[in-house]
């Protein structure tokens, strides 16, 4: 019988490759953070959906193993640092246990693809002007396309991104959104600085 994925539902995306700090404070939680970083085993993410006054899973997660213990409080909680590794499909979920856990369809990408050298040009300059030019990361990176959208929290892209089984798809994806992200983000930090002095911000067109 095939081995029940423990799952963690948060309101979050995780990338194979990436770090997530996770503070650990539910028993139940504790229990299954602690049986992983125990047994070297894996758990899985999963995006929690909230639409209105419902809410739900999403049918894609990643599974993250624990890769450091950074602090142990006195009542038990702690905080870890979690690497993503597997991108799955829930199946089916199961409640026996005081946390879910899932039967689960592990994939990958569908196949290897050439990335055509203006594609990465073009997917390397909308990293830079997310970051400003302060960050590089080689052409070479193994998910690099993960790697390049680590940087944007917005849930619906970084699921989209998670679900997608090609990588020249998420290069053009995210060199697409970079643009209207940052945009985005330009106008959310304005109005935060306007609206501690006169109490009101105008929504600007398309937002």
């Amino acid at each position: 019988m095939a081995r029940l994925l423990p799952l963690f539902p948060l309101q979050l995306v995780v990338f194979p490759g990436s770090a997530t700090p996770l503070h650990i404070f539910e028993q139940r939680y504790r229990e299954m953070v602690g049986e992983a970083e125990a047994e070297g085993t894996e758990f899985g993410i999963v995006r929690t959906v909230v639409r209105g006054e419902e809410s739900g899973l999403a049918n894609t997660g990643c599974t993250v193993t624990v890769e450091s213990i950074v602090e142990r409080y006195p009542d038990g909680r702690f905080d870890v640092i979690t690497r993503g590794h597997r991108r799955f499909q829930l199946v089916s979920l199961d409640d026996d246990k005081d946390y879910l856990r899932g039967t689960v369809d592990y994939f990958d990408d569908e196949q290897a693809e050439p990335i055509p050298d203006d594609l990465m040009d073009r997917a390397m300059a909308a990293y830079a002007r997310l970051n400003e030019g302060a960050a590089t990361l080689p052409r070479s990176a193994h998910n690099l396309s993960f790697r390049l959208a680590d940087g944007i929290d917005d849930l619906d892209f970084r699921s989209m991104m998670l679900q997608t089984r090609s990588e020249m798809q998420r290069l053009r994806s995210f060199t697409e959104f970079v643009d209207v992200y940052i945009s985005r983000r330009q106008y959310v930090n304005l109005m935060k600085k306007k609206a501690p002095t006169n109490g009101s911000g105008h929504k600007r067109p398309g937002v």
